[in-house]
């Protein structure tokens, strides 16, 4: 009788690997270029670069550098940025984040201006602009939701003038999904839409863009920013701002938290973003400069595995290199 060995093997998944070609024709994951959002840092007051020692190949910006940043992107084919503002102007609610002429209007402005068709989706938030380093307007110790939402409503109606295409709040007070877009439909801004920081967990991961950001921290936001223990609580941050009239919902940090991301996958048919934070960043940027990896296979394998989870977007200090090796 013929052994096992020998027995002809009627399923042999390594057929479909046996050429590139063939592996390419039956991949069930792409990453594109159309897939990513770079996040730029942009400091008022500067008039040169500054490295931002913690995340090692990325900068602040001067203003006057808008033009050519964003320019050298869209080239590359990177169609979105999300700009974070390092504000000289802080105070105790965020108050320069609303002003016609303050920090954030003047960053969309700028991008707009040096490239109309490139989408801008701000930060819509406050710890980059307060003394104290919170999300909002801290009260008796405590960060107070419903007067952050009145101030965040009048941030993103800011931003909605100065030209943003799209917002993102990320300051996890509850009811702001709702408020920012009723404040948007009232002044006039129905088409500005809304990607939500619908599950962003208070973790450790953020250190690196605290300080590239400057923002020096009372205390901790563990009373608004969800727990990494609960999984199911936070599919129920995304419900409610899912009816709340969010266009897309995102999952932050990521790599840690990628059984929620297919959760929630598996729980919407709204588009689902993904932000490889700072500290996600600078562990693979600094394992590669120490040689331990291969920055290149590792990042697009960690981009991957973001895709194959079920985000359709991909927030990352990579994207400028990702973008560049896609052209390879």
């Amino acid at each position: 009788m013929e052994s096992q060995s020998h027995q002809v093997l009627m399923k042999r998944p390594r057929r479909l690997r046996a050429h590139q070609h063939i592996r390419h024709m039956v991949q069930e994951t792409q990453l594109n270029k159309s897939d990513l959002i770079q996040p730029i840092f942009v400091e008022e007051g500067i008039d040169a670069p500054v490295a931002i020692d913690a995340l090692p190949g990325v900068c602040r910006i001067p203003e006057s550098h808008i033009a050519d940043e964003v320019t050298a992107l869209y080239e590359l084919g990177i169609r979105y940025v999300m700009p974070f503002g390092i504000s000289h102007h802080k105070d105790e609610c965020g108050s320069d984040t609303w002003h016609d002429n303050g920090l954030l209007s003047r960053m969309i402005k700028a991008i707009k201006t040096a490239c109309p068709d490139m989408i801008v989706i701000p930060d819509i938030c406050f710890c980059e602009y307060t003394t104290h380093g919170h999300c909002g307007v801290v009260h008796d110790g405590s960060v107070d939701n419903d007067k952050t939402v009145e101030n965040l409503v009048k941030q993103s109606v800011a931003a909605a003038k100065a030209g943003a295409d799209m917002l993102a709040p990320s300051a996890m007070m509850d009811g702001q999904v709702g408020a920012i877009r009723r404040g948007l439909d009232a002044a006039g801004f129905p088409n500005v839409s809304i990607m939500a920081h619908a599950i962003k967990f208070a973790s450790a991961f953020y250190g690196p863009f605290r300080s590239a950001v400057e923002c020096t921290l009372e205390g901790n936001r563990d009373t608004y920013q969800a727990d990494p223990h609960n999984g199911r609580q936070a599919l129920v941050e995304a419900a409610l701002d899912e009816e709340e009239g969010a266009d897309i919902l995102m999952v932050k940090p990521g790599t840690p938290y990628l059984d929620v991301l297919k959760s929630l996958s598996d729980n919407t048919r709204l588009p689902l973003a993904v932000y490889q934070v700072s500290g996600e960043y600078a562990i693979l940027k600094t394992a590669a400069q120490a040689g331990l990896l291969d920055e290149k296979r590792a990042v697009l394998e960690t981009m991957i595995g973001f895709k194959r989870a079920g985000a359709s977007v991909i927030v990352t200090y990579y994207a400028k290199e990702l973008a560049q090796w896609l052209s390879e």
